[in-house]
């Protein structure tokens, strides 16, 4: 697979997903002739992502802060592939690398359309100082607090891609291991301070991308274990030589 193939590749899976679920809706009116087929795609979208709300901002908000989520949880899952040489066979190093820097950028674009809406709203509106102090905010304060640590780590993390040169390659990982604490600040904030809590779909997200760390975390821990005990041995074999 080559590097040119990759956004050819993404495009094609976003249509089959997107074919896959107006397909799948159609199958299940098909299947309940009682039900009109409009009104049931309806009820259905309404019971999983609530789309009868009102309030266009905060809708905007919400619909940030869970783009700002996902992306947050591919940029860890992808770093925990990198470090783990997943992506080694298929794709070169500096792509991957570059893919992983480009994610955390865009999650932290997000993320500050997340917090900017706030300011707007008129229903719950936020100061500056609600928004960059944790633990002040006047709704749930201790979980919207948690989520801008989250946020400032988030940033720490990224703002080191920037500097590695400077701080050298091992100060950058010591950093580089809070984004283990961002993905989980970041994620309690969604669950604790998201309206989008009580969705069945939002349950399943946050259920799954939180086993996909945990996977990839353990797989990584796994593979760095191995590193450290075959590197010994491979040092320490006996060298032949031709007499």
């Amino acid at each position: 697979m080559s590097e040119s193939d990759m956004p050819k590749i993404i495009g094609y899976s976003t249509i089959g997903a997107l074919l896959g679920v107006i397909g799948g809706t159609i199958v299940i009116g098909l299947l309940l002739p009682g039900l009109p087929l409009l009104g049931l795609i309806s009820r259905l979208f309404n019971w999983l992502f609530a789309l009868d709300t009102v309030q266009a901002l905060w809708y905007i908000t919400r619909a940030a802060g869970i783009i700002a989520y996902l992306l947050l949880w591919l940029s860890t899952a992808w770093g925990l592939a990198v470090s783990s040489k997943i992506f080694d066979p298929l794709l070169h190093r500096a792509f991957t690398y570059d893919m992983h820097q480009f994610i955390s950028l865009v999650a932290i674009g997000f993320t500050i359309l997340h917090i900017v809406v706030l300011f707007a709203d008129q229903y719950l509106p936020f100061s500056v100082p609600q928004v960059l102090i944790p633990f002040i905010a006047p709704y749930r304060p201790i979980w919207v607090g948690i989520g801008i640590i989250g946020m400032y780590l988030t940033l720490l993390v990224t703002v080191t891609f920037y500097f590695r040169r400077w701080i050298g390659q091992k100060t950058f990982r010591v950093i580089h291991l809070a984004s283990f604490l961002a993905y989980a600040a970041v994620t309690v904030h969604g669950l604790m301070a998201g309206t989008d809590s009580v969705l069945l779909a939002t349950q399943l997200m946050y259920a799954g991308s939180a086993l996909a760390i945990v996977f990839l975390t353990v797989y990584w821990l796994v593979m760095m274990l191995q590193n450290k005990t075959t590197a010994p041995a491979v040092a320490n074999a006996p060298v032949y030589r031709r007499s």
